[in-house]
C-alpha cells in the first residue's frame, strides 16, 4: 500500500527528479549525435579514403540496424522495464561510436555502424517509455516540448562544437571526435539509466490474456496505424529533407554557399528553442490533430519558399533570404508537433505494450528517415527539382489531410479535445470504443 500511496504521488508531480535525469540524457544523446553525425561521411570518405560507395554503405548499415533491432527492444521495454534497455543501448552505442573512429577499413566501419546505429536507436523508444512513466496526462505534452528543444540545443551545440575539433587533413582529429562521443553515452548510461523510474499507472481494466501480444497487437489498433502512417509522411516529407533534398537542392540548385547553408540550419534550430515553450502552451489548448494540421499547413509554406528560391536563384541575395525561410518555417511546424506525436502514442498504448508502441511508432520514424534522403537526393540530382518540389508539397497536403482524418479514431482525451466535445464524427466509430465481442481495452498509462 505505502508503495502505491508514493507511485501515486510521483505521477502527480510528475516525477520531477527522475524526469530531470532523463531529460539531461536527451540531451546528452543529442549532444553526441550532433558531434559526429554531420562528419560521418567526410570521416569515411576522405579521411579514411574508402570513396562515397562505402560512405553510402555506412549509413545504409546505420539505418537497417533500426529495423533489426526496434522490435526485440519494444519486447525488452515492457518485460524488463526501459532502464535496463537503454543501459544495454548506450552500451552497444558507446562501443560502436569507440569502434567507429577507430576502423581503418571497409568491414569494421561496417561491424561498429551496425552497433552505432543500433544502440542509438535502441536508447530512443526507453528514454521516450521513461518520460511518459515520470509525466501524467496533465504535464506530458511539456515534457516531450522540452525533450525536442534539448534535442535540437543539445545538437547544435554538438555540432558547433565537433566543426571545431574536425580537421580532414588529421585523422586523429576524428578519432578523438567519436571517442568523445562514445563517452556521452557513457555519460546517458550513468545519469540517466541509474535514475529510479516510477512504475506504470495502475491498471484498472485488464485486456484479455489471450489477446493480441507485442507488434500484433499494435497492428490491430486502427489509430495507432493511422498515426504511424501519418508520422511516416511527417518523417519522410520534413525530417528526411532537412539535410538531403532541401540541403541538395539549396547547393546543386539555387547554389547558396555551404557556410549559408549552416546558417539556414542554425535558424531552424534558434526558432524551435525560442518558440517551443511558447507553443506547448497554445497547443495545450487546442486539439492535437489540429496542431498536427496546423504543422502541414505552415510546411506547404516551407514549400512555397523553396519555390520562390529556385525560380529567383539569380538573385543572391534574395534566393539566400528564401533559403533560410525554408528552414525557419520547419523549425515552426516541428515546434507544433513536438507536443503532440509522442503523447499520442502514449494514450494509445495499453501500460503493457508502450515499449511495444513505442518501438513502433520509432521503426516507422527511422524508415521513413532512411527512404527521404534517397527520394529527395534523387529527384533534385537528376535536375526534376520542380518535380521533387511539388511531390514534397503534395506529400504535405496529404499529411493535413491525414491529420483530420485521425480525430474520429482518437478519444476526446487522446485528441486534448475540449470537455463536453465530440470525439468523433458520429458516423465514424471511434477506434477506441470496443464492440461487446471484443476484449476492453485496458486504461490508458497517460489517462
Amino acid at each position: 500500500m505505502t508503495g502505491t500511496v508514493k507511485q501515486q504521488r510521483q505521477q502527480r508531480r510528475g516525477a520531477g527528479g527522475p524526469l530531470r535525469r532523463v531529460q539531461i540524457g536527451n540531451a546528452l544523446s543529442a549532444f553526441g549525435s550532433g558531434f559526429t553525425m554531420p562528419y560521418m561521411f567526410v570521416y569515411v570518405d576522405q579521411v579514411r579514403g574508402l570513396g562515397s560507395l562505402a560512405a553510402g554503405m555506412v549509413f545504409t548499415v546505420f539505418a537497417l540496424a533500426a529495423l533489426a533491432v526496434l522490435p526485440f527492444t519494444g519486447r525488452g521495454i515492457d518485460r524488463y522495464g526501459p532502464r535496463p534497455v537503454l543501459l544495454a543501448g548506450a552500451a552497444l552505442a558507446s562501443v560502436g561510436a569507440f569502434a567507429f573512429g577507430h576502423a581503418t577499413g571497409t568491414p569494421a566501419l561496417l561491424v561498429s555502424s551496425f552497433l552505432f546505429g543500433a544502440g542509438v536507436t535502441t536508447c530512443q523508444p526507453a528514454l521516450a517509455t521513461m518520460i511518459v512513466r515520470c509525466s501524467t496526462a496533465a504535464t506530458r505534452s511539456h515534457a516531450f516540448a522540452l525533450q525536442f528543444t534539448l534535442v535540437n540545443l543539445g545538437m547544435g551545440i554538438g555540432a558547433l562544437v565537433g566543426g571545431q575539433i574536425v580537421d580532414v587533413a588529421d585523422p586523429a582529429s576524428l578519432t578523438r571526435l567519436f571517442t568523445i562521443e562514445a563517452a556521452t553515452f557513457l555519460g546517458l548510461a550513468l545519469v540517466t539509466g541509474t535514475a529510479r523510474i516510477p512504475n506504470a499507472a495502475p491498471v484498472l481494466v485488464q485486456d484479455a490474456a489471450d489477446g493480441p501480444q507485442g507488434l500484433r497487437a499494435l497492428l490491430a489498433d486502427k489509430a495507432m496505424v493511422r498515426l504511424c502512417v501519418l508520422a511516416g509522411l511527417i518523417f519522410f516529407t520534413c525530417y528526411g529533407q532537412f539535410e538531403s533534398g532541401v540541403a541538395a537542392f539549396a547547393t546543386d540548385t539555387v547554389g547558396t554557399a555551404p557556410s549559408t547553408l549552416g546558417i539556414a540550419i542554425g535558424a531552424n534550430a534558434l526558432t524551435i528553442v525560442v518558440l517551443q515553450m511558447f507553443v506547448v502552451r497554445i497547443t495545450a489548448r487546442r486539439r492535437r490533430t489540429t496542431a498536427m494540421a496546423a504543422a502541414g499547413v505552415v510546411w506547404l509554406g516551407a514549400w512555397a519558399m523553396a519555390l520562390v528560391a529556385g525560380l529567383i536563384r539569380t538573385e543572391a541575395m534574395a534566393a539566400t533570404v528564401a533559403i533560410v525561410s525554408i528552414y525557419a518555417l520547419f523549425g515552426v511546424g516541428e515546434s507544433l508537433l513536438a507536443p503532440t506525436m509522442g503523447p499520442i502514442v502514449a494514450d494509445l498504448a495499453p501500460a503493457r505494450l508502450l515499449g511495444t508502441y513505442n518501438a513502433g511508432y520509432a521503426l516507422v520514424k527511422q524508415i521513413a528517415i532512411a527512404v527521404g534522403p534517397a527520394v529527395g537526393v534523387l529527384l533534385v540530382g537528376s535536375g526534376t527539382w520542380p518535380l521533387y518540389l511539388a511531390a514534397m508539397a503534395g506529400c504535405t497536403v496529404l499529411i493535413v489531410v491525414l491529420a483530420l482524418r485521425l480525430r474520429p479514431y482518437l478519444t476526446a482525451a487522446q485528441d486534448n479535445a475540449p470537455q463536453g466535445a465530440p470525439a468523433a464524427d458520429e458516423r465514424t466509430p471511434a477506434a477506441p470504443v470496443r464492440t461487446p465481442a471484443r476484449p476492453v481495452r485496458e486504461l490508458q498509462t497517460a489517462a
